[in-house]
């Protein structure tokens, strides 16, 4: 049997790959704007969260367009836009600009992951969907690997412009190969009626329009206590993540006075390590477990809960003044964090009600990603008042507590949800039969 599915998850991990790189390169070229702009640490802080103001609050919309329209043409056009504004940013003229393009970039790649979920759940069966997530969603820690030192290198030699215009490019190539690439199943003239059944008889969810409006089923799914504990967990992950994303290099060139290239070099171990726990433990051995017959709820809740136990070693990181002691420490928490991540990806495509899967993961994604909003802000103001990001980091433990505390009393099962309609006929059965 032909693996045509693994292709589109293919396809999928290198989407996110891009999208790292046309994140993390103004983390990286922040020391040279810092400069340029004369920008405090607060304004540094409003600098790095620009790209989320409009990414975080998109996600709402997202789902359910997404279940509305269909991935290939939301993400089709969602391409163009991130490289729109990536080459926009590489040619502002002003402070001004450059916020207004990062918030751009924001609006164009909001799509991307709930697109990626909703398209797994097309795409591959239930018992691969966790080496599935992982595959794609591990790029997000490779590609800050591979990114920082690059674009270190890249915005050393040309700039911070060159940075941004070569990510631009890069985006490009992108969009193209998407929009030839991707298709549904069931118009994908590649994929062979052995592997199409095999993905259907597989559990996978049909690409059927949902029915209800938007904010209906929002509605319906924040009743569900499930979706709660999924939601702040994922919150609680997001800060220390975005934490990371945006003041790792900052933090290295600044409280531990690296280069430019040095610091990205140092940026992409703990990103070095969080690839390989996400691939080997988020994602093979999480679906090797629940396919040897243990309870997937059991697996994800103590993968989820032990991931962000690990990622408490954020306090070491606090106490110290060694760069080599520092990066270990943040290792150890990236390397627990990730875990978490490529479960709670996975659980939209477990429990979301038919046709549901992109609101679903838009909501998570939308409470992960304001976080997006508040780290980077809340970073830069701490590390204003205090000249020191030991509180930031403690502050960052402080909301995995919460995150532990909501996956270990709120997460009950990863059963489907009913869908409301279903409800809806079961009563009105009830109330014929009386």
């Amino acid at each position: 049997m032909k693996k045509h599915r693994w292709s589109i998850v293919f396809l999928i991990a290198v989407g996110v790959v891009v999208n790292y790189f046309d994140r993390i390169n103004m983390s990286i070229a922040m020391p040279l704007l810092q400069k340029e702009f004369n920008l405090t640490a607060g304004q540094m802080g409003i600098f790095l969260s620009a790209f989320a103001w409009s990414y975080a609050l998109l996600q709402l919309p997202i789902g359910p367009l997404l279940d509305k329209i269909g991935v290939k043409w939301v993400t089709r056009v969602a391409t163009v836009i991130w490289t729109v504004a990536c080459l926009l940013t590489a040619i502002a003229n002003g402070w001004g600009l450059i916020i207004l393009s990062r918030v751009l970039l924001g609006v164009g790649e909001a799509p991307f992951f709930p697109s990626a979920a909703k398209a797994v759940s097309h795409w591959v069966p239930r018992q691969e969907r966790g080496k599935a997530i992982a595959a794609y969603d591990s790029q997000s820690k490779l590609s800050n690997a591979i990114g920082a030192p690059i674009l270190a290198l890249i915005v050393t030699e040309w700039g911070w412009r060159g940075g941004f215009l070569a990510t631009a490019i890069l985006s490009f190539i992108y969009a193209i190969v998407y929009w030839i690439w991707y298709r549904e199943p069931h118009e994908d003239e590649r994929l062979t009626k052995e592997e199409y059944d095999y993905i259907v008889q597989g559990g996978s969810q049909s690409s059927e329009e949902v029915k209800g409006s938007a904010m209906e089923n929002i509605r319906y799914l924040l009743t569900k206590r499930k979706v709660w504990a999924v939601f702040i967990g994922f919150a609680a992950y997001g800060y220390s993540w975005f934490l990371f994303l945006t003041w790792l290099p900052g933090y290295l060139a600044t409280e531990m006075n690296m280069s430019i290239l040095k610091s990205g070099w140092y940026s992409a171990i703990p990103w070095i390590v969080g690839t390989i726990t996400e691939i080997v433990i988020g994602g093979w051995l999480v679906d090797r477990l629940i396919n040897k017959g243990y309870n997937r709820t059991r697996v994800s809740k103590f993968f989820l809960v032990i991931g962000m136990v690990f990622g408490l070693s954020i306090i070491g990181a606090a106490f110290t003044h060694s760069a080599n002691v520092a990066v270990f420490w943040i290792s150890t928490a990236l390397g627990g964090l990730v875990v978490t991540s490529a479960v709670a990806y996975s659980i939209p495509t477990f429990i979301a009600p038919k046709g549901t899967v992109g609101t679903l993961t838009g909501l998570l994604t939308f409470g992960n990603n304001s976080m997006a909003i508040v780290a980077p802000i809340t970073t830069g103001f701490i590390v204003q008042a205090t000249g020191s990001f030991m509180y930031a980091f403690l502050l960052a433990a402080a909301f995995l507590v919460i995150g532990i505390l909501s996956y270990t009393f709120l997460l009950t099962d990863l059963d489907p949800i009913e869908s409301k309609e279903s409800i809806l006929l079961e009563e009105k059965e009830l109330t014929l039969e009386k």
